[in-house]
């Protein structure tokens, strides 16, 4: 198709500078006919010769045709899945959408190729999202990324790198990483040998992000690459060398951290009003050097002259070596120790060392009854994040039962995630009972993942009531802060007990008012907006699994 000559576009110009009295626009054949005034009939035939000349362009080619995107292995969702994704992505309970991606992925379903370009949109601006989308989003999800540069992050971002063994040596880093990510999976030696071969030549962001890969299958056969490492010029490698060093009991970081807590930790036998005891003497270190930071111990580790727990008091810096000494000694050396299972040990009275000498010089070698609380929890803290690392069941059941932590229940809350699934749910509901109505409660239940169920389920819907039932101004942002946790994390089969006590708070008038207090229609709507977002997660889990 031919353009329009450029004299009659010239012609159209000189008319519309010059004005239509002055210089008539010519004729084209197929303009409207000459009706109405000059000017409207130079804008319409301006309007007919700017689509002429478009539609005469021709297209530029490509270098190189686009390759077709790949076949799906994998089927999509369902159309009532497809249609509430939609609605998702449009606005509707945009928070559920990584709820909805898992769930698809769970299922074994894929997002609908119609729905990706919104899709890979939402996760160029939301890095969260970005693992669940390449895990739903299937083969085309990759292929339509490559053709928008935009969407690159999706190349890598999911468990598959997307090609065979020459990814390690040309893919991006998020690709390289999922390879090495998988290849721990399978043969973690083959994995440590093909980062050995690089890793002089890797940048130490890159050195970092692969050697975190070895949580994957780690065992002794990494010890002497890890100790290697902790050399490394590069902070995050050492941090992330110890830390995993710190995992292996058998190693000789293992024995270095066990012999540095040992000259902290020690028990001495007492006796207390006529009675024999063990007691766990403490005495934080006195120095730092360059030994104990290569191991992983920072001159200023983190929470340092930060709130020591509930209890209050900044930590300092002794305190907060000895704590971080023993959250990397095993946690084997205290059973060796003292001779005890661990829910007796964690029982055992704590006192500084130095104050129990006074106590028994001024009592004439007979102590009193009764520890030293602060360091009772550099103690227990330090025991609490081995048997968090360490993943110790037996550590983690006597820290959440023994009673010794009440100022610390957000270093319970982590200890959650160690238990068996079965006895999760009942552990968690008796930490929620406990701190019911304190200040802590909404940073416990932050750190309790979804979903919330069983005896879990029935503790947080009693607490959403209670907070309801408390509707002075200071409670209000508690109320609002609990909903918004709920409506991600508790299972959708809460919802019906909900709107019971939503209904109940939402029967006074809209806008009541009394004095001090909050309107029992804010705390009904807080709460009628949560069962409205589990009943649409119950539409949605149903959808996805049909």
């Amino acid at each position: 198709m031919s353009t329009a000559p450029n004299g009659v576009w010239n012609e159209h110009v000189t008319a519309a500078l010059l004005g239509t009295r002055r210089r008539p626009a010519p004729s084209l054949p197929e303009a409207p006919a000459e009706v109405g005034d000059a000017a409207a009939r130079l804008l319409d035939q301006a309007a007919l010769l700017t689509v002429r000349r478009r539609a005469g362009m021709r297209p530029p080619r490509s270098p190189e045709p686009i390759a077709p995107a790949p076949v799906e292995d994998l089927p999509v969702v369902s159309p009532a899945a497809a249609r509430r994704l939609a609605r998702i992505l449009g606005g509707t309970q945009i928070r559920v959408l990584p709820e909805w991606l898992e769930a698809a992925a769970a299922h074994g379903r894929r997002v609908p190729a119609r729905l990706l370009p919104d899709l890979l949109e939402r996760g160029r601006s939301d890095r969260m999202l970005r693992p669940s989308i390449a895990r739903a989003a299937g083969r085309r999800g990759v292929w339509l990324a490559l053709q928008n540069t935009e969407w690159a992050y999706l190349v890598g971002a999911g468990d598959d790198p997307g090609g065979g063994p020459e990814v390690w040596q040309t893919g991006t880093r998020n690709q390289r990483v999922a390879y090495l990510t998988a290849l721990r999976g399978t043969d973690p030696a083959a994995a440590r040998e093909a980062l050995r071969e690089t890793w002089g030549r890797e940048p130490a962001p890159d050195r970092a992000a692969f050697l975190a890969t070895f949580e994957h299958g780690l065992s002794a056969d990494d010890e002497e690459f890890l100790e290697s490492a902790l050399e490394d010029r590069g902070k995050d490698v050492r941090q992330i060398a110890a830390d995993l060093l710190a995992r292996m009991p058998g190693s000789a970081y293992a024995a270095r951290m066990a012999a540095r807590a040992r000259a902290c930790v020690r028990a001495e036998e007492r006796t207390v009003q006529g009675r024999r005891r063990t007691w766990v003497l403490v005495e934080p270190p006195r120095t730092h050097d360059e030994d104990l930071a290569r191991d992983g111990v920072p001159f200023h580790p983190t929470g340092s002259f930060a709130p020591g727990g509930r209890s209050g008091g900044p930590v300092g810096t002794r305190a907060a070596w000895l704590r971080e000494i023993l959250a990397r000694t095993p946690l084997s050396a205290w059973t060796d120790l003292f001779g005890l299972p661990p829910m007796e040990i964690v029982c055992l009275p704590v006192a500084d060392a130095a104050e129990h000498k006074g106590r028994k010089d001024r009592d004439g070698g007979e102590g009193r009854d009764g520890g030293d609380a602060r360091s009772a929890r550099d103690v227990h803290i330090g025991w609490a994040r081995a048997a968090l690392r360490q993943g110790d069941v037996a550590w983690a059941r006597a820290l959440l039962k023994g009673g010794v932590m009440v100022d610390e229940p957000e270093a319970l809350a982590d200890l959650l995630r160690v238990l068996p699934d079965d006895e999760r749910d009942q552990a968690a509901a008796d930490l929620i009972r406990w701190v019911e109505g304190d200040p802590d409660l909404l940073r416990v239940l932050e750190r309790i993942p979804g979903p919330w169920t069983g005896q879990l389920a029935d503790a947080v819907v009693i607490t959403l009531a209670a907070a309801a039932e408390r509707r002075a101004r200071s409670h209000e942002h508690t109320l609002t802060q609990l909903c918004r946790l709920a409506d991600q994390r508790l299972s959708p089969a809460a919802a019906p007990r909900l709107e019971a006590v939503a209904a109940r708070f939402g029967a006074a008038a809209p806008g009541a008012q009394t004095t001090g207090a909050h309107t029992t229609g804010a705390a009904g709507h807080a709460l009628t907006e949560l069962t409205e977002t589990l009943r649409f997660r119950h539409e949605m889990l149903k959808e996805l699994s049909c």
